[in-house]
């Protein structure tokens, strides 16, 4: 294999190791693209020096909010002066997004040297493409001598591949609600117990959400062996600049403002532990937080993509957090800062639907459509059980398109339609124009980016 970095080399060793090794982003959980389990990832750390012991952090898991949570906290810490490493998936456009110190990708060149090195070990040790990446990020944080590395699980936590972090200074559960239950249990309380997996004898646990059905778990979980606090059970010592953060903050999806109280409780139990001092600095975190989305290039969280169309984009694929996107279309409808919604959707076949389509605003035009992986509900599919869930016939407000790129191209012209209706009806003030929600999948978000590379996005 040659060792010398081009271009052509690396992109020819990512390309590898997403068709020689599954990936659940690729493949769903077939053909070995989830390997539940610690003993490779184990091995494998070994083998690359234990990066796993070389830096601080803070583990995370959870339903729903753990990315944001991630990237608020890898922004805060960056914006007090600490030398933040960021492990997140999945990626949406390059897979380097998954790996960043201070907001930075890692290096081609880095990635290049690194499978080069490792590849005949990860091919002899059958790992997955998710414990290539822990590893490749590890190894990174660990030789740019980060001071925390803010680390997602993958799935579930107790046998994520990122749980051979023996001892974070914090872990972090976010919120619980019914998803991968095939995986993790099809009970609130089984899949608690995965996440809770992260918990470690004498780390700091934080929960997000105290809950009926989970409380009981987390308490056990952590009972005689570690202190356990709830974030909607504590008022963060930031908390009374709750509203000037949820105002100025370039993550503006209805569902922040429980990550955001998430967050700020896990600052106040940080900054009384070893090197975290930086944190006291409280205008700094506050300004972190404000720009997570500018600082560590995080997306596809109620992101606005344009404004003239007015398109938003979020990744929120399932009931849990899907319910807060569709209520906060809602209610720009009903305050007139849109005039109709036009929603470009898609999901995964493994996904809920059911849960899902009592959610859907029933005075929205949809589009529906299915991004390019096999894991996806296909178009037609999903607009006869759309019609079917309200017994409705095939109407024009409903859509199917084989493609992403067609789904908000159909879009972007009924907006512009419905705006130049809007204008020569309306009166001397200039109307609400329509709004164009993307989202359902990871995937259908990743496909529609690139079309809007460019476009105004001013709020």
């Amino acid at each position: 294999m040659d060792t010398n970095y081009s271009e052509t080399g690396y992109l020819k060793l990512v390309q590898d190791i997403f068709h020689r090794f599954p990936s659940v982003q690729k493949d769903g959980f077939s053909a070995g693209a989830y390997k539940p389990g610690l003993d490779r990832m184990r091995d494998f750390d070994q083998a690359l020096g234990t990066p796993s012991r070389q830096f601080r952090s803070i583990h995370i898991a959870g339903t729903n909010g753990k990315g944001s949570v991630a990237n608020m906290l890898a922004s805060a810490c960056k914006a007090c002066g600490l030398k933040a490493g960021l492990f997140t998936s999945p990626h949406l456009i390059d897979f380097r997004e998954r790996m960043r110190v201070d907001g930075q990708r890692i290096p081609k060149e880095y990635v290049f040297q690194f499978l080069t090195q490792w590849m005949n070990w990860i091919i002899a040790h059958d790992l997955s493409f998710f414990e290539i990446t822990t590893g490749l990020a590890f190894r990174w944080f660990a030789d740019e001598g980060v001071d925390v590395a803010v680390v997602e699980t993958g799935l579930g936590g107790r046998l994520d591949a990122t749980n051979i972090l023996e001892q974070p200074s914090l872990t972090i559960v976010t919120s619980i609600g019914l998803d991968h239950c095939e995986l993790l249990g099809n009970t609130l309380e089984e899949i608690a117990g995965e996440k809770a997996g992260i918990f470690k004898q004498g780390v700091p646990a934080l929960v997000g959400e105290c809950s009926r059905e989970t409380s009981s778990v987390f308490e056990e979980k952590s009972w005689m062996f570690c202190p356990l606090e709830y974030a909607d059970r504590v008022k963060p010592s930031l908390w009374g600049r709750s509203e000037t953060l949820l105002r100025q903050m370039d993550l503006q999806g209805k569902a922040q403002v429980k990550n955001l109280r998430t967050v700020l409780a896990a600052v106040d139990i940080l900054r009384g532990l070893p090197g975290f001092e930086a944190l006291n600095k409280k205008d700094a975190v506050q300004e972190g937080i404000i720009h997570t989305a500018r600082d560590m290039h995080f997306h596809g969280r109620w992101e606005r993509l344009s404004s003239q169309p007015l398109v938003i984009a979020d990744i929120g694929h399932n009931a849990h957090a899907l319910q807060y996107n569709f209520q906060q279309m809602q209610e720009l409808l009903d305050e007139g800062v849109c005039s109709s919604l036009i929603i470009v959707y898609g999901i995964m076949a493994d996904k809920d639907l059911n849960a899902i389509l009592p959610l859907m605003p029933q005075n929205a035009t949809y589009i529906f459509t299915a991004p390019d992986t096999p894991r996806a509900l296909q178009a037609d599919e999903l607009l006869r059980r759309f019609n079917d869930f309200y017994h409705l016939g095939r109407l024009s407000r409903t859509y199917a398109f084989t493609s992403v790129r067609q789904a908000v191209q159909m879009a972007v012209a009924l907006s512009h339609t419905l705006s130049q209706q809007l204008n020569r009806s309306a009166s001397a003030e200039k109307p609400a124009s329509p709004l164009i929600y993307i989202g359902g999948s990871n995937y259908v978000v990743a496909e529609a980016l690139p079309l809007f590379a460019g476009k105004d996005k001013a709020q």
